[in-house]
């Protein structure tokens, strides 16, 4: 399966939740907020919502400054 994360091509095998995604791309346990093809996901239903192919995913963190 093909997808785009952050605007970077990336093979995986299977499906994967978005809590996975996250896991891999090394942002378990922070806060970010993930959209998939431009729709906000919510946070309750990151394990809930399966990655699909092709699928656009946004994975945005907060940042500090002034």
């Amino acid at each position: 399966m093909n997808i785009i994360i952050n605007g970077t091509i990336k093979v995986i095998d299977s499906p994967l939740s978005i809590n996975k995604v996250l896991s891999l791309e090394g942002y378990q346990n922070k806060l970010v907020a993930v959209a998939i093809n431009n729709h906000f996901i919510a946070r309750p239903h990151y394990d809930d919502h399966m990655i699909k192919d092709n699928d656009i995913i946004e994975i945005v963190a907060p940042m500090q400054g002034g």
